[in-house]
């Protein structure tokens, strides 16, 4: 039997990405306003899902999920500013991934 999907969460996970998102135009866009608007559109998403999702579940519960930001930044970082991953930042984050999932399971 499938878990019924926590839509908080969910919610959650949206505004890591949108705000992950927004932070990635402001770094390519620094010398581009239109990307600084960009990220400011991204970014202002990312707080009105995080203000749903805590609107549905517990704060201990649900901010947590926001450290998958961290996850994201290490992929964009990689794919879009040709950033380096080395096996330190490849623990942090299946570190971070591993307290996240802990976290988010409330009871």
């Amino acid at each position: 039997m499938l878990k019924r999907i926590r839509i908080g969460i969910v919610f959650m996970l949206i505004s890591a990405l949108l705000s992950a998102t927004g932070q990635l135009m402001w770094k390519i866009g620094k010398d581009n306003f239109i990307f600084i608007f960009i990220g400011l559109a991204f970014y202002g998403l990312g707080a009105i899902f995080m203000i749903k999702s805590l609107k549905l579940e517990k704060l201990s519960v649900a901010y947590p999920v926001m450290c998958i930001s961290y996850l994201l930044a290490l992929f964009y970082g990689y794919v879009f500013l040709n950033e380096v991953i080395t096996i330190k930042k490849l623990v942090a984050v299946l570190l971070i991934i591993i307290g996240v999932s802990f976290c988010s399971r409330g009871k």
